[in-house]
C-alpha cells in the first residue's frame, strides 16, 4: 500500500508538471495551483481510505462484495455513486441550459430505469447470486456454460462502458482544468487500480460514497444560490427564465424561420416546453427502452446488490438509492436553467458547444466570476469533484470486469470452484491489473473516438442480452442453458450489428447519455463563431435518417433478445434448468440458504 501511496504522489506531480504545457482549461494560469490543491486533497483523501481498506481484505468475498458487510444506507449512496456519472453532472445541466424542458427529459429516464431495478431485479439477485452476474445466470442452468457466456458479456459491456467513461474524462478534464488528454487519461487508470487493487469492492464503496455526498452537497449549494433571490419560489423563479433575454435569444436561434412570429413572451416559454432537442418520437422512445432495461442489466449495478447482508437491506439501498438519485435529478433541474439564467445559453455554448461546462461555468459565476479568486476557487472545487465521479465510475466498471475474469472465468470455469482464499484474491488482483492497463491503452487509441456511441452500445447491450437472459432466468419456468446462450449471442450481435446503422446518424443523437458530453472533441458540434458566441445550431444534433429509421438499436435489438431466450429454450430440453426451477423459487423470494449459492 506504500508503494500505492507513492504512486498516487508521482502521479500528483505528473499532473502538475503537465498543467503548464497542456492546453489551455477555464482555469487561468495564475488560479491553477487552487486546481491543484483540490486534486490533492481529494485524490490524498481516496489513497487514505483505500489504504486503510486494503487492511480488511482476507477473503474473495471481502474483495468482491466488502464481506456482505454493507448496509442499507451505505449500499444507497454507493449504487447512487455507481450511476451518477459526469454525463449526469455536466451533460444533463449542460442539455438543460441550451435545451429546456428537453434536456430535463434524460434526467425522467434515468430515475425511471431504478423503478425496474427495484421492482424485478435487486431482491432476487442478492437471494439467488454470490458475486457477479453469471452466478445468477449458473444457479439453474448449467454452470459452465452460463459462467462462459456471462462473463463473455459482462467483459463486452464493462469493456465498452469504461473506455467510453475514460474517453469521457480525459476530454472533461483537459475541458476544465487543461491536463493534456493522455495525462488525463493515465491518471484516471491508475488512480482506478490504486482503488480497485488496494481495497476492491470495499474501497469502491466508500469512493462511491464520498463521491456522491460531495456531488450531492455541491449541487445542493449551487441550487440554493440560484434559488434564494427568489425565495425559493419555483414559480418566481422560472418566471425569470422566460423573461430573461438570453433565453429568449436561445429559443430564437433554436427554432430560425418559425420564431419570426412569436413574441418575446413565447419564445421564453418555448423553453419550457418540450421540442428544441428531440425531433423524432420514435427514437426517443428507443433510446428510452435502452436506458431502462440497460440499468438493470449493467453488471456493475447489479454487483452492488451482494455487497449487503440481506434481501430487507437489498431493499431499503433501492429505495435510499431512488431518493437519492431522484433528488439529483431534480436538482439538475435548477442547475441547467440556473446557467441559463445566469450564464446564458450562449456563454455556456461558447466555452463548450455540447453545454457540458455549465454547472462549473454556474459555480464561478456564483462566487465572485472569472477572474476572480473565489469564482476560480469554485471551478476548481467542482472540477475535483468532477473528477471524482470519472474515476468512481471506472473504479466499479473495472470491479465488475475483473470479476468476471478471476472469479466467473478462472474459478468457475477453469478451477472447477476449487481454489484457496489467497489464490482467490491474488488473481482477482492480477485480473485487475490486466483489465485496467487494457483499458488505459484502449483509452489512449479511443482519442477522438465518438464516446456517445460508445456509451449508447453499452447501454444497448446490457439491455438486449443481459436484461431478457437474467429477468427470464428469474421468472420463467421453461427458461434453460439453451436460451441462455441464445439470448446472449443473438441480443450482444444485434446491438453490435444494427449500431452501426444507428452510427450514420449524427452522434448527438445516437447518445445513451447527453451527446453533449463530448461533443467539443468529436467535432459533431458546429464550433464557436470567431466572436466567441455560439454559432448557430451550436450542439444541436443534425439528425440524418438511418435504412431502419432508428438512432438507437433498442428499440430493435431488445425484443431479438428475447425472441432467443424463448427460441432457444423451448427448441431444447434441460433438465437441470426445470429441477431448479421450485427451488430458485423459494430462494428468490425469501433468501433462505443464500450462503449456499456460493457452492454453484
Amino acid at each position: 500500500m506504500k508503494r500505492a501511496a507513492a504512486t498516487g504522489g508521482l502521479l500528483l506531480a505528473l499532473m502538475m508538471f503537465a498543467m503548464p504545457a497542456s492546453a489551455q482549461g477555464l482555469v487561468p494560469d495564475r488560479h491553477k495551483w487552487l486546481s491543484f490543491v483540490a486534486f490533492v486533497l481529494l485524490v490524498g483523501l481516496m489513497l487514505a481510505v483505500t489504504y486503510l481498506a486494503s487492511r480488511r481484505i482476507r477473503t474473495a468475498s471481502d474483495f468482491y462484495t466488502a464481506g456482505h458487510g454493507v448496509s442499507g444506507l451505505q449500499n444507497g449512496w454507493a449504487i447512487a455513486g455507481d450511476y451518477l456519472s459526469a454525463a449526469s453532472f455536466l451533460g444533463v445541466s449542460g442539455l438543460i441550459s441550451l435545451y429546456g424542458y428537453d434536456g430535463f427529459m434524460y434526467s425522467v429516464g434515468w430515475l425511471v430505469a431504478y423503478i425496474t431495478v427495484l421492482l424485478l431485479i435487486a431482491e432476487p439477485c442478492r437471494n439467488i447470486g454470490t458475486y457477479t452476474l453469471a452466478d445468477v445466470l449458473a444457479f439453474r442452468n448449467d454452470p459452465q456454460i452460463s459462467r462462459i457466456v456471462g462473463a463473455l458479456s459482462t467483459l463486452t459491456v464493462s469493456a465498452v462502458y469504461l473506455v467510453a467513461q475514460m474517453v469521457a474524462g480525459g476530454l472533461l478534464i483537459k475541458a476544465l482544468i487543461g491536463i493534456d488528454y493522455e495525462v488525463s487519461v493515465v491518471a484516471v487508470g491508475i488512480l482506478m487500480l490504486i482503488y480497485v487493487i488496494g481495497g476492491g469492492m470495499l474501497t469502491s464503496t466508500y469512493v462511491q460514497i464520498i463521491k456522491a455526498v460531495l456531488l450531492v452537497a455541491t449541487s445542493l449549494a449551487l441550487v440554493a444560490c440560484v434559488w434564494l433571490p427568489y425565495g425559493f419560489s419555483l414559480p418566481d423563479f422560472l418566471a425569470a427564465v422566460v423573461g430573461d433575454a438570453k433565453v429568449q435569444a436561445q429559443v430564437a436561434r433554436l427554432l430560425g424561420d418559425p420564431a419570426g412570429g412569436l413574441g418575446a413572451a413565447e419564445l421564453g416559454q418555448r423553453f419550457l416546453e418540450p421540442g428544441l432537442y428531440f425531433a423524432a418520437p420514435l427514437d426517443q422512445f428507443s433510446l428510452g427502452l435502452a436506458l431502462v432495461f440497460g440499468t438493470a442489466g449493467l453488471p456493475h449495478i447489479l454487483m452492488r446488490f451482494f455487497t449487503v447482508p440481506t434481501a430487507r437491506e437489498a431493499r431499503r439501498s433501492v429505495i435510499w438509492a431512488m431518493g437519492i438519485i431522484g433528488g439529483f435529478y431534480l436538482l439538475t433541474l435548477f442547475l441547467g436553467l440556473g446557467a441559463a439564467l445566469r450564464v446564458g445559453p450562449q456563454a455556456v455554448a461558447a466555452a463548450d458547444p455540447g453545454g457540458n461546462l455549465a454547472a462549473p461555468l454556474l459555480a464561478q459565476y456564483l462566487a465572485g466570476g472569472p477572474g476572480s479568486l473565489g469564482g476560480n476557487l469554485a471551478l476548481a472545487f467542482v472540477a475535483a469533484v468532477a473528477f471524482a465521479t470519472i474515476v468512481a465510475v471506472v473504479t466499479g466498471l473495472l470491479l465488475a470486469a475483473s470479476s468476471a475474469v478471476a472469479h466467473d472465468l478462472y474459478l468457475g470455469v477453469l478451477r472447477r470452484g476449487v481454489a484457496s482464499p489467497q489464490r482467490q484474491i491474488r488473481v482477482a488482483r492480477l485480473a485487475t491489473l490486466a483489465v485496467g492497463a487494457l483499458a488505459i491503452v484502449l483509452g489512449l487509441a479511443a482519442k477522438g473516438q465518438n464516446v456517445a456511441h460508445l456509451v449508447a452500445l453499452a447501454f444497448a447491450i446490457a439491455a438486449s442480452a443481459n436484461f431478457p437472459c437474467i429477468l427470464l432466468t428469474l421468472y420463467w419456468r421453461r427458461c434453460n442453458t439453451a436460451g441462455i446462450v441464445a439470448g446472449m449471442l443473438v441480443g450482444t450481435l444485434s446491438a453490435l450489428l444494427l449500431a452501426p446503422v444507428a452510427s450514420s446518424t449524427d452522434p448527438a443523437a445516437v447518445a445513451g447519455v447527453p451527446a453533449a458530453l463530448l461533443a467539443p472533441s468529436t467535432g459533431t458540434a458546429e464550433p464557436p463563431s470567431s466572436t466567441g458566441a455560439a454559432a448557430p445550431g451550436a450542439g444541436r444534433p443534425v439528425i440524418t435518417a438511418s435504412p431502419l429509421g432508428l438512432s438507437n438499436p433498442g428499440l430493435l435489438s431488445i425484443p431479438l433478445g428475447f425472441l432467443a431466450v424463448v427460441l432457444g429454450s423451448l427448441c431444447f430440453r434441460d433438465r437441470r434448468a426445470l429441477t431448479m426451477w421450485e427451488e430458485l423459487r423459494v430462494r428468490q423470494n425469501t433468501g433462505i440458504l443464500v450462503a449456499k449459492a456460493s457452492g454453484h
